[in-house]
């Protein structure tokens, strides 16, 4: 399996409910390190995986929809606890539909799946991935 992995950056601030989040029940900062995996069984004719400039671009356009925000304000995170695996997933969901409509310079069902890694810090990481 190859694979292309861009990286970007956000921050957000957001709160969550319940006991188990402790202190970070309240409204405090966060700074995500994003890599978005591309992977596919056999390189196309130009022996890529993805685009990596559009698979860049992708990933920076669906962040500056976040960047800079208070979760808890946006509409589509209303009721849910922002944590990183749910950010990982989110973010998931928007890049798979920016591949799966070709928008990555690659044919939509060549991409076989996509790994979304948030790093929270250097020491602590989340992720969702599934096949597309």
């Amino acid at each position: 399996m190859y694979s292309v992995c861009v990286r970007d950056h956000f921050m957000v601030a957001h709160s969550f409910r319940g006991e188990v989040f402790g202190p970070a029940q309240a409204l405090h900062g966060a700074t995500f390190v994003v890599d978005v995996e591309f992977r596919r069984a056999e390189l196309d004719d130009a022996n890529i995986v993805v685009d990596i400039g559009r698979a860049t671009d992708a990933l920076k356009q669906e962040l500056s929809a976040i960047n800079y925000t208070n979760l808890d304000d946006l509409p589509e995170m209303a009721g849910h606890n922002t944590t990183t695996e749910f950010l990982a997933r989110h973010i998931f969901d928007r890049m798979a539909t920016r591949a799966r409509a070709g928008a990555l310079g690659a044919p939509s069902d060549a991409i076989a799946a996509i790994k979304v890694t948030l790093h929270e810090s250097h020491v602590a990481w989340a992720a969702y991935e599934a096949e597309l």
